[in-house]
């Protein structure tokens, strides 16, 4: 159960640790069991490994996905994507990879041997009308950054100030590394339509009296054109937004979708090689699909 604190106009959230495999480990920050959604943003997980420790490789095998866009945000390290478009691109730091799984889409991520790998890994639920859309794959090596004074924010989705990431995305929403350069009062200009949380990342990071010295999710809510954000010098967060998706959706392995059946169909292919595809250069080695045994609940 997660670490929850509230105040006037917002909630604390802690992550909790999660193992994708056997020697990989991360910090789920969202989905939590009061805030499922921020926006269509619907997954967070953090990571930090270091290669020569024991938890040393992001070694994930081909998995699929549905109805979801994945972003993959690196702080240090490397990162190399495959999946079944051919695609075969690899991500450094200040550079942006986002996938776009529709229909379905499998792909495989395996860390690069450079020390620290320090990164984020979003979900963003596809709206309804858009989730049977075909698959698809950006990558960004350049992406516009805005000066809040005492502050950059790097715009990976959406606008900040007109700065706009040439990502594509299919609802209203916005993501942003924001990087402290002195301690203080940081203006962070927002859309009032738009819900927000922040990630804490690195350094104490303050939203309305609320926050951590670790990682913590803060939601601040919908109605704000600014938000002031207190951070400690060399501080990193990450801003997530977007206007309240306002459908209901289903988190399930790897897939985002409607209906339990939804998912069952789409597990049944997955294990007969069905409409997802191969990644090349891992011949027959896959992530298998855990049973689904339960209705799930959105």
């Amino acid at each position: 159960m997660s670490n929850l604190l509230t105040g006037a106009r917002g909630e604390v959230y802690g992550p909790r640790e999660t193992h994708l495999t056997d020697t990989f480990t991360v910090l789920r920050a969202l989905p939590q069991r009061r805030r499922r959604l921020v926006g269509a943003w619907c997954f967070l997980d953090l990571y930090r490994a270091d290669d020569e420790g024991p938890a040393g490789a992001l070694d994930l095998l081909p998995h699929p996905h549905i109805g979801l866009q994945t972003v993959t945000w690196l702080f240090s390290g490397e990162v190399r994507h495959r999946d079944s478009l051919g695609n075969d691109v690899r991500i450094r730091p200040g550079e942006l990879n986002i996938m776009t799984a529709g229909s379905g889409i499998a792909h495989a991520e395996t860390s690069i041997p450079h020390g620290v790998l320090h990164g984020l890994q979003f979900w963003i639920a596809l709206p309804d009308r858009q989730r049977g859309k075909a698959p698809a794959f950006e990558h960004h090596a350049q992406l516009p950054v805005v000066d809040l004074g005492g502050a950059t924010a790097r715009v990976i989705v959406g606008d900040m100030r007109g700065a706009a990431s040439p990502a594509t995305v299919y609802s209203a929403l916005v993501g942003a590394e924001i990087a402290a350069s002195t301690g203080g009062a940081i203006s962070v200009p927002l859309e009032p339509a738009f819900e927000y949380a922040v990630l804490s990342v690195d350094g104490a990071v303050t939203v309305d009296g609320l926050g951590s010295d670790g990682v913590g999710l803060i939601y601040v809510g919908a109605g704000r054109e600014v938000m002031k954000l207190q951070m400690q010098a060399d501080a990193r967060a990450f801003l997530i937004g977007g206007v309240p998706l306002n459908e209901p959706v289903l988190l399930w392995w790897n897939f985002v979708a409607r209906s339990t059946a939804e998912m069952l169909a789409a597990r049944e292919e997955w294990q007969g090689g069905g409409r997802f595809g191969r990644v090349s250069g891992f011949g027959d080695r896959r992530i298998d699909a855990p049973p689904l045994t339960m209705t799930l609940r959105p």
